[in-house]
C-alpha cells in the first residue's frame, strides 16, 4: 500500500467527465479515466493538456488513442480474455465474487482457474494492474478507520468451540474497531462473522454449523453464509477480508462486507499486516499463522516506538508447547520498543479487552 503525493482524481462516469470539462478544466494531470466510452469525447480531450493523465480500459474513436498518447497521456486498453477488471476502482463485495448459482461458474472460481493457467505477459500485466488498483481501493477504504487484525487457521470448522471463540472475539472487537482478516474460511470467517452480526450471534453460529466446511461443496457453504448476511441485512457491521487467488482452493468467506482480493500473495500478506494499525490478535494456527506472527514481529522490531502495534497471541499451550513461537517472540522483543506490546493470553475475552484498552488509551492520549 503506497501513499502518493499530489492530486489523483478517478473519473468513472461520462457525466462526471463532462461536468469537469464544462467547468473549465484545462489540464488533466493526475486524472485517471476508468472504463469509459470516449468515442465522442476525443476533440474535447485533445483541447486540454493531457500530460500525466491516465486512461484505463477506455474506448476511443479511430486514431484518438494515439493522439492522446502523443499529447502526453497514457492509454492502456482492455486486455481480452481475462475474467476480472484490471482497472476496478473499488473493493469487491462478496456477491461480486459469488455471482453465479454454481460456484464453478462464479467470478471467484473463474479468476482462480485463469490465474493457474500459465498465461502470457499480457495476463501477467493484467494481474499486476488488478492488484495495484485493489491496493489503491483498499487504501481509500481503510482511511479513517481503526483496523484490528484477527489471524488464525483456515481449517477450523463451523460448529466447533474454536470457531465460536473466534466469532466471539470478532464480535467484541467489532463493537469498537474494524475487524480485518485474511478473508478465507475457518477462524478468518468466524472473526468476520462476529464482527458483522450485531446481535443474535448464537443463531448465526447455528445456521452456519449446518454446513461445517467448504468441502465438498463451496456453493452450499457460501449459501449458508449468505443466509446469515440476508437475515442481518443493513444492520450488519462492516469488516474487511483480504484473501488471495494464490490460495484459490480456499474460497473467500461471505461475512466480510468488503473484500480486497489479490492475485499475488506476497504483497497481500504485507498489506494485510500494514492496515492493522490497532494491532493483531493471533489465534491458534499452523504454518500460515506462524508466518504472519513473525512477519508482524519483524515490522514491529524495526518500527519507531510510536508505530509499534499490539501483538496478542491467544492460547498459552498452543504457542508455548504445540508450536512454541512465544519464547522466540519474547526473546526477539526483549529490550526493544515492541517488548511491552507483545502479549500471550488464554482467552479471546482477554485478547479483546487488551486490544480495546490499548486503543482507548492511545486515542485518549
Amino acid at each position: 500500500m503506497k501513499h502518493s503525493r499530489g492530486r489523483v482524481l478517478d473519473i468513472t462516469t461520462l457525466a462526471d467527465l463532462d461536468r469537469r470539462l464544462a467547468a473549465g478544466a484545462r489540464s488533466l494531470a493526475g486524472w485517471r479515466v476508468l472504463g469509459l466510452d470516449l468515442t465522442a469525447r476525443g476533440p474535447a480531450l485533445l483541447e486540454r493538456s493531457l500530460a500525466q493523465s491516465l486512461f484505463l480500459g477506455c474506448e476511443f474513436a479511430d486514431g484518438d488513442d494515439e493522439a492522446v498518447r502523443r499529447a502526453g497521456g497514457v492509454v492502456l486498453h482492455d486486455i481480452p480474455g481475462i475474467p476480472v477488471d484490471p482497472y476496478r476502482a473499488s473493493l469487491y463485495a462478496p456477491r461480486d465474487l459469488y455471482d453465479a448459482p454454481r460456484y464453478a461458474d462464479s467470478l471467484d472460481a473463474r479468476a482462480y482457474a485463469w490465474s493457474r493457467s500459465g498465461g502470457n505477459h499480457e495476463e501477467a500485466l493484467a494481474q499486476a494492474l488488478h492488484d495495484h488498483h485493489v491496493d489503491e481501493a483498499l487504501e481509500a477504504w481503510v482511511s479513517g478507520r481503526a483496523v484490528v487484525g484477527v489471524m488464525g487457521g483456515h481449517a477450523l470448522e463451523r460448529g466447533t468451540e474454536g470457531y465460536a471463540d473466534a466469532a466471539r472475539l470478532g464480535h467484541s472487537l467489532g463493537r469498537r474497531l474494524t475487524v480485518a482478516t485474511g478473508g478465507g474460511p475457518g477462524a478468518m470467517e468466524a472473526a468476520n462473522l462476529g464482527a458483522f452480526v450485531p446481535d443474535g450471534l448464537d443463531e448465526a453460529l447455528a445456521t452456519l454449523a449446518a454446513v461445517p466446511s467448504f468441502r465438498p461443496d463451496v456453493g452450499a457453504w457460501a449459501r449458508a453464509g449468505f443466509e446469515v448476511v440476508d437475515r442481518v441485512g443493513g444492520a450488519g457491521r462492516e469488516s474487511l477480508g483480504i484473501p488471495t487467488w494464490h490460495y484459490g482452493h480456499e474460497p473467500p468467506n461471505v461475512l466480510a462486507t468488503a473484500v480486497a482480493k489479490f492475485f499475488r500473495n506476497a504483497p497481500r500478506e504485507a498489506v494485510l499486516l500494514e492496515v492493522c494499525d490497532a494491532g493483531i490478535v493471533f489465534l491458534p494456527g499452523a504454518g500460515g499463522t506462524v508466518q504472519e506472527v513473525f512477519q508482524d514481529a519483524c515490522e514491529n522490531y524495526y518500527a519507531d516506538a510510536s508505530a509499534v502495534a499490539p501483538m496478542v497471541l491467544v492460547g498459552r499451550r498452543h504457542w508455548t508447547e504445540d508450536l512454541p513461537a512465544w519464547p522466540l517472540l519474547q526473546a526477539l522483543a526483549r529490550g526493544r520498543p515492541m517488548e511491552p506490546h507483545v502479549h500471550l493470553v488464554d482467552s479471546v475475552e482477554e485478547a479483546a479487552e487488551l486490544v480495546v484498552d490499548v486503543v482507548s488509551r492511545r486515542d485518549a492520549g
